[in-house]
């Protein structure tokens, strides 16, 4: 172990819509969930921070507000990453942050579905972001991404590099291209490119890189792995990737999707984040097994160290990596998962088989005179049912420079000359709760600290608080939908615009809410129940939709695309008018009042039998919404 290899800060944390419950948690209990992902010495104690460029479009289990809706239109306090990274820097101001797009505005395709026919509109776009977060926020990114797995512009690379460079940001590294590795072709034979990337970023590898990647001499990074249900399992695949990674593929650092499961659980990947916070009205979350196996690594080693060249492969199945400060620290982090309790949710693991083994380590060099190392363990206990997480062991003896341990199945252990380390517990958060039966929000409030509404999650388009200067009367403060145009898409996003609120279980509720079309003509609302579906899958959603168009009319559908029609008829609504939508489900039957007087009712409804409560509209298009209630029963 005297060699040493590619320096890194070895890890994770990742966004995409997936800590929008988390802001709502009440204090002390938001604070305690940061501390165990950001605090060092205490839980996770992450390394590195990626958030999503909001893009107003859906990029898995729902929409992130863009910073610019529009081309004339700049405001650096939308959503919830700018307070996310604060938080993130407070705890840890050596923490390193990464910004990447997965959608973008429609503004910067000028029409098109595709952000790289004007490179100079898109560089603007991400610029703009960057300088917004140290302007407003004292925010120093340190590295930014091109677009989420999806194809790669080697001019659009260039011209952000130049930009960068330009402007004094030669410290921002760019990552590309977040997919395969196939950007590094074209980097072996573009020495621009080349010289533009800082690290060369595949998702899901797999923990194998191609040999393109090591010719170009870059940083080699996961840039986006695990993805998986942080059960145990969960847990085995985290401890394997992390040290495979680099043992197999030369990847010095690997980043979770996603950090924190703050989102509801029924949408995509539901429960797929290194701890669970779903539950702000609550306060109950959970610190699942995957934050303990973080922290063998985050928590004895720092952004900088290096690795030490050294076989990692265990004889009797299993990894280890070596890490040290340069100045003397030594940490090795060993694991012997198994196959079947480490499989992660991609790509496909081959089988492999590890033995209970004796493993004597042999430290060279100027480890030679290291006489003790403090010992952590984990034991994820599949066959047992017994499992522990982050537990100090007795030093470990060495004599003149070796040490054995014996190792059995599904353990990890970190072997380190520091004395940091530490396990620390909150108090336990109040039990867990369903969503409130009974939900009310008139969003009055007029300094609201995120733009977004508490527990309504955004699944095409981006509803804010507003201030509605036209009425001074009931319906000064208000949610409005404001994307109105279709944005650069990651996934399918719907055509119609769908807020998410409540619990996935509900079956029997009725949902009440005061609208406002804005667009004449052929604009549109809806209040909705018991929908079924969200995030990558948000075009399907299925569900009971009450919808009223400015042409005077309404349809009930039985999906949000509007073309099951189950009613049909006039109600006499028209633009710029305030109105209340209530709308029945009860067993097989649904009802709807306007205004207070009923509208249609006994309308059949066969399926689905339970799901959300949602609002939303027509299309792209400006329309308000306040008075939301939702009783179930």
């Amino acid at each position: 172990m005297a060699a040493q290899g590619a320096r890194a800060p070895p890890l994770p944390g990742d966004g995409q819509a997936t800590s929008r419950l988390l802001v709502n948690y009440q204090e002390p209990y938001r604070s305690q969930i940061l501390d165990y992902l950001f605090k060092p010495n205490f839980g996770a104690s992450l390394h590195i921070l990626k958030v999503e460029i909001g893009g107003d479009g859906q990029s898995t289990d729902g929409t992130e507000p863009s910073h610019m809706h529009y081309e004339n239109d700049e405001n650096y306090f939308r959503g919830y990453e700018w307070w996310l990274m604060k938080e993130a820097k407070k705890r840890n101001p050596k923490i390193k942050l990464i910004g990447l797009p997965w959608t973008f505005p429609a503004w910067v395709g000028k029409g098109e579905n595709w952000p790289y026919d004007y490179p100079d509109v898109t560089v603007y776009y991400i610029i703009s972001w960057i300088l917004g977060a140290k302007q407003y926020h004292d925010l120093d990114i340190d590295y930014v991404g091109i677009w989420n797995e999806r194809a790669f512009s080697s001019k659009y690379i260039k011209v952000l590099r130049q930009s960068l460079d330009r402007l004094g940001l030669r410290n921002i590294g760019i990552i590309a291209a977040d997919g395969d590795w196939n950007i590094s072709k074209e980097m072996i034979v573009d020495p621009y490119l080349n010289d533009a990337v800082q690290v060369v970023g595949a998702h899901y590898p797999g923990t194998k890189t191609v040999p393109n990647a090591i010719l170009t001499q870059k940083k080699l990074w996961s840039s986006e792995d695990y993805s998986t249900f942080n059960d145990e399992v969960g847990a085995g695949c985290w401890a394997r990737i992390l040290n495979q990674n680099y043992v197999n593929g030369n990847m010095t650092s690997t980043i979770a999707w996603n950090l924190v499961a703050s989102y509801y659980e029924e949408l995509p990947f539901g429960r797929c984040g290194l701890m669970t916070a779903q539950e702000p009205w609550s306060g109950y979350y959970r610190v699942e097994a995957p934050i303990w196996i973080t922290a063998h690594t985050t928590q004895f080693t720092e952004p900088g160290w290096s690795y030490l060249q050294v076989d990692g492969h265990l004889e009797g199945g299993g990894s280890f990596v070596a890490l040290t400060d340069g100045l003397g620290n030594l940490t090795i982090i060993i694991e012997t998962m198994s196959h079947n309790h480490s499989q992660c949710i991609r790509p496909p693991l081959p089988h492999f088989s590890v033995s209970p083994q004796r493993a004597t380590f042999y430290l060279k060099g100027s480890f030679y005179m290291v006489k003790t190392l403090q010992v952590w363990h984990s034991r994820l206990g599949f066959e047992s049912a017994q499992s522990t997480f982050f537990q100090q062991l007795h030093p470990v003896k060495v004599w003149r420079g070796s040490f054995y341990l014996d190792l059995n199945v599904d353990e990890v252990y970190t072997l380190t000359t520091l004395k940091t380390g530490q396990k620390c517990i909150c108090p336990d958060p109040p039990p867990s709760q369903p969503f409130p039966s009974n939900y009310k929000d008139d969003f009055n409030i007029r300094n609201p600290p995120f733009s977004e509404a508490p527990n309504f999650a955004d699944q095409t388009g981006v509803f804010e608080y507003f201030i509605n200067t036209s009425d001074p009367g009931d319906h000064v403060f208000t949610l409005r939908q404001v994307v109105v145009q279709r944005p650069i898409t990651w996934s399918s996003d719907a055509d119609q615009t769908i807020s998410i609120i409540g619990n996935f279980q509900w079956e029997n509720f009725t949902v009440t809410c005061d609208i406002y079309i804005e667009q004449p003509r052929d604009g549109g609302v809806f209040v909705a129940g018991r929908v079924d579906n969200g995030g990558i899958y948000v075009r399907s959603t299925k569900g009971v939709f009450f919808w009223v168009f400015a042409d005077g009319t309404y349809r009930v559908t039985g999906d949000l695309a509007g073309e099951e029609i189950l009613m049909k008829g006039l109600s006499g609504v028209r633009a710029n008018a305030w109105h209340t939508l209530t709308l029945s489900i009860q067993g097989t039957s649904a009802s709807g009042l306007l205004n207070g007087y009923p509208l249609w009712e006994n309308v059949t409804i066969t399926e689905p039998s339970n799901g959300w409560a949602a609002i939303g509209t027509r299309s792209f298009e400006f329309a308000q919404f306040d008075n939301f209630h939702v009783e179930a029963s």
